[in-house]
């Protein structure tokens, strides 16, 4: 699996996320780029967040950071009725400048917001990669107390045409299988994670159901992301959504079993996602 000649990069907040035992590192740049690095890729990060932010969990992944008065903040509860996710600060937006110089030349892009963050204009910098975008982000508003709401995807319908390959949850889609289908028709590849559930890939006008392991549920948080980043590297290097979404199910599926940046892959895990993907 380890190829360092493939160079993956992530465009997005870190976050600070409030949990009951203290805050951690979290959003979309951390799950998915230490996934990333995991499956041995070079990895780089365009981030932005307050000055002395701690980004030791993402050592060795080259990380170009944005300077902010703040960090993006979320805190998530989980109840019986699913998330309830609240905003108490943002960093700042990210644009096409704030590539650097020489970082546009790369194998996998990979746009992930979470706070309606990165300018959509960024699709268009990179001509010759793989475009893969995670749009729960632009999707995201909140009122004046931060309580985070979803929009309709119509919001990004004229940005879906323009990415290789989009992984969105059915959480975001309000559970709504038909709109799924629906966006599906303006994306060349769309998977759409469905928690214990699996997924669903939509390619070629098909959609295929890929279910996922049977695991004792821990922490869900980041598990949409570990799921984007491994379907996207493995997408890259086989050019099969349905087999890249079965190996980032496994993966997706042993995240849960640990709290936070833990549940990002081990060695172990991604040789067994491996063997059931290829025997």
């Amino acid at each position: 699996m380890t190829d360092p000649s493939i160079y993956y990069l992530v465009i997005g907040h870190v976050s600070n996320d409030l949990t009951p035992n203290g805050p951690i590192l979290g959003g979309t740049v951390a799950y998915a780029g230490r996934t990333a690095q995991a499956l041995g890729v070079r990895v780089r990060a365009i981030t932005a967040a307050e000055k002395g932010i701690d980004l030791s969990q993402l050592e060795n992944i080259e990380t170009h950071q944005m300077p902010s008065t703040q960090s993006t903040t979320f805190e998530n509860r989980y109840t019986s009725e699913g998330r309830v996710q609240i905003l108490h600060g943002r960093a700042s937006d990210i644009s096409t400048k704030d590539v650097p110089r020489g970082w546009q030349r790369a194998d996998i892009v990979h746009l992930g917001p979470i706070a309606d963050e990165v300018d959509t204009t960024l699709i268009e910098s990179f001509p010759d990669a793989l475009m893969c975008i995670t749009p729960q982000g632009w999707l995201r508003y909140w009122d004046e107390k931060g309580r985070v709401q979803m929009k309709g995807w119509d919001q990004i319908s004229d940005l879906l045409p323009t990415a290789n390959a989009v992984v969105i949850s059915m959480e975001d889609l309000a559970d709504d299988l038909r709109s799924a289908q629906e966006m599906a028709d303006r994306c060349e590849i769309l998977a759409v994670t469905d928690a214990a559930r699996g997924a669903q890939v939509f390619w070629n006008g098909q959609q295929h159901d890929v279910p996922a392991p049977v695991v004792e549920e821990i922490d869900p948080t980041g598990s949409g992301d570990i799921f984007a980043a491994a379907f996207f590297v493995r997408l890259y290097q086989t050019n099969n959504p349905v087999e890249a979404a079965r190996f980032a199910n496994v993966l997706a599926a042993a995240s849960v079993t640990r709290q936070g940046l833990a549940g990002t892959p081990t060695m172990d895990e991604i040789q067994g996602a491996y063997h059931q993907v290829t025997t």
